[in-house]
C-alpha cells in the first residue's frame, strides 16, 4: 500500500475524531489499554497454571494478551478453543 494513503487515512481519522468532538487524552487511553494487556497476560499465566492439570495451554504473547485482556472471559474462550480445535 503506498504511504500517501496509509498518511493520509491516519489524518483523515484523526481529523474526523476531532470533529466529532472527542475530547480524550491518548495517554490515558494508552495506560488503560497496557493495563488490559497486563491483566490478560496475568490472567493466561494463571490459566496455564490452573490449567495444566486439564491440559489447557494457552501460549503468552501479545496477541494472545491482547485478546485476553480486551475481551475478557469470552476472548480466553475462545482461545482455548482455537488452541484444542484449530492448532
Amino acid at each position: 500500500m503506498e504511504p500517501v494513503i496509509v498518511i493520509g487515512s491516519i489524518l483523515l481519522a484523526v481529523l474526523l475524531l476531532f470533529m466529532s468532538g472527542v475530547q480524550a487524552n491518548p495517554f490515558k487511553w494508552l495506560g488503560l489499554i497496557g493495563v488490559k494487556f497486563i491483566a490478560g497476560a496475568l490472567f493466561l499465566f494463571c490459566l496455564n497454571l490452573f490449567g495444566e492439570s486439564l491440559g489447557l495451554h494457552v501460549s503468552i504473547n501479545p496477541v494472545t494478551s491482547g485478546i485476553s485482556g480486551l475481551l475478557g472471559i469470552p476472548g480466553v474462550a475462545a482461545l482455548i478453543v482455537i488452541e484444542k480445535f484449530i492448532i
